[in-house]
């Protein structure tokens, strides 16, 4: 029997997003966590939106390491201003295209406008010359990180984020480098990472009807074949300081997709 409660056994509501015929290269990218302490990372993603051939770029969540109001884009000189002004003009080459993830989930429409950017529901089902695509951050789907989901439900309620966003910037900005250092931590003990719920993915995907589901969050770069020729695709993260090197721009065309190098983008 199946629990109407459980959110495994329900879809979300589906934004639906129809490509243009005319594209024939978009790129997806998630989990830079752009930060002003890791400058080759942000090089790295400036250079890739002025050098890519794409027609398209998704950026699934995550793109900034903590986002702590709209407002930060009116203080002079900040990271999230400069951020805005290089996707502003990679805007005007090719359609960009922004959903929020776990830690920028407080962008919100003065940084579309600002940033020249599309933004996306969570999930939205993409319609394109190829296999409908359903894209997500993929947060939502990992319902075994039962802490983040609880603080998921609440953080994502209009009250609690007029709440917070009516605290000064500077406590803001505070709290953001508290959750920065939490998470740090977290990495440091080796924590893994929760991966998506293979009942939940099932059912989004068919209610999208999409037999590709893209997604990042999880860290976890990989193509998994699912039932009925169906793939659940996860995103790199980025990491480009000092000895690491990880980074991906996964390439879709009608025919495919592949992983390139920044670089190669």
């Amino acid at each position: 029997m199946i629990d109407p409660s459980d959110p495994r056994s329900t879809a979300p509501f589906l934004a639906r997003l129809q490509g243009d015929a005319n594209w024939r290269v978009i790129d997806f990218i998630s989990d830079l966590h752009l930060q002003p302490s890791e400058p080759q990372t942000v090089q790295a993603w400036r250079d890739y939106l002025q050098r890519s051939s794409a027609d398209a770029i998704f950026m699934l969540g995550d793109l900034f390491e903590v986002w702590v109001g709209d407002d930060a884009l009116d203080e002079p000189g900040s990271f999230e201003a400069e951020c805005a002004a290089w996707l502003h003009e990679a805007a005007q080459k090719r359609p960009l295209f922004f959903m929020v993830g776990n830690r920028d989930f407080l962008a919100g429409d003065e940084f579309l406008r600002r940033s020249g950017m599309t933004g996306l529901a969570d999930p939205t089902a993409l319609h394109w010359a190829g296999p409908h695509i359903l894209l997500s951050h993929g947060d939502a789907l990992c319902l075994d990180d039962v802490e983040y989901q609880q603080f998921r439900a609440v953080s994502r309620s209009a009250a609690w984020q007029q709440q917070l966003l009516s605290q000064p910037l500077a406590v803001r900005r505070a709290i953001g480098k508290s959750a920065r250092s939490e998470s740090e931590q977290r990495k440091q003990s080796g924590a893994p990472y929760a991966d998506a719920d293979a009942q939940m993915t099932g059912t989004w995907m068919q209610a999208a009807q999409a037999p590709w589901l893209i997604h990042g969050h999880t860290h976890q770069p990989a193509d998994h074949a699912l039932e009925a020729d169906q793939w659940r695709i996860v995103l790199s993260d980025w990491h480009i300081e000092d000895s690491t090197r990880r980074a991906e721009v996964l390439r879709v065309t009608p025919q495919g997709w592949q992983r390139l190098a920044p670089e190669q983008a």
